[in-house]
């Protein structure tokens, strides 16, 4: 299968080391790993949000190269943080994304994660998950070839999980390549494949269903599967327990 995005030797000093990867459209990929393992400092490498060591191409296009008006149709980040301290409409907001003004795109996103009621407040009054809906419609609007969202599915109830996994669906479908960060590993079945994250590097690349039934994935998270669910691993380091 063709890459749509390759990295070669992406690395962040001190926080993710020297990784290779290569993501074909079509493919919705879930970044899972345990606090502080490395899963936003890989996507802000892999976009090339923060300077990096290595090369990162979408379609043979330099990402860290390109000029600033490109850049949003090749990708599209979208951070953990919902905080936006400006009274800007949630229209507004959307329409930032763009890198020239579309008001039908505007409107087209707006009835996608049915913000009509929303569109005309100021977004620092909606609450987490509104405001989620709103900066998930910013980084849709350019049509970004490769997406990179960190923490997307957080605080949302779950009609709003279901129904944001079926944008995304829909939107790779096009032609585009997402990476999504998570921590509900529940979710991971969802998606078409599953990265593992810890110690600032890809620990394991396997379908979902193999992931959650790895070995790699029970020592990561010291958790192992119980019946439907999960508990505690018995080798899971007890000496910061109260």
């Amino acid at each position: 299968m063709t890459a749509l995005f390759e990295a070669r030797g992406i690395a962040l000093a001190a926080r993710l080391q020297a990784t290779d990867l290569e993501v074909p459209a079509g493919q919705l990929t879930a970044v899972i790993g345990p606090n502080g393992g490395g899963k936003t400092s890989l996507l802000r490498a892999l976009g090339a949000i923060e300077a990096s060591s290595g090369s990162a191409t979408i379609d043979r296009e330099a990402i860290a190269t390109a000029p600033p008006a490109r850049r949003p149709r090749l990708v599209g980040f979208m951070p953990a943080s919902r905080e936006i301290a400006w009274p800007i409409l949630a229209r507004d907001i959307i329409a930032l994304g763009l890198p020239a003004p579309d008001a039908h795109r505007v409107e087209e996103l707006i009835g996608i994660l049915e913000l009509e009621s929303l569109a005309d407040r100021p977004v620092d009054r909606l609450s987490t998950g509104e405001r989620t809906r709103v900066l998930l419609a910013r980084t849709l609007a350019p049509r970004p070839r490769l997406l990179l969202l960190d923490e997307p599915l957080s605080n949302l109830d779950p009609y709003w999980v279901l129904r944001m996994i079926e944008v995304l669906r829909s939107t790779v479908a096009a032609g585009a390549a997402a990476l999504v960060a998570l921590h509900d590993i529940e979710l991971v079945p969802a998606f078409d494949r599953a990265l593992l994250v810890a110690d600032g590097a890809i620990r394991a690349d396997l379908p979902p269903e193999d992931m959650l039934a790895s070995e790699v994935l029970a020592e990561a998270f010291r958790i192992l599967r119980s019946g439907n669910g999960w508990r505690v691993s018995p080798r899971a380091d007890r000496r910061s327990s109260p």
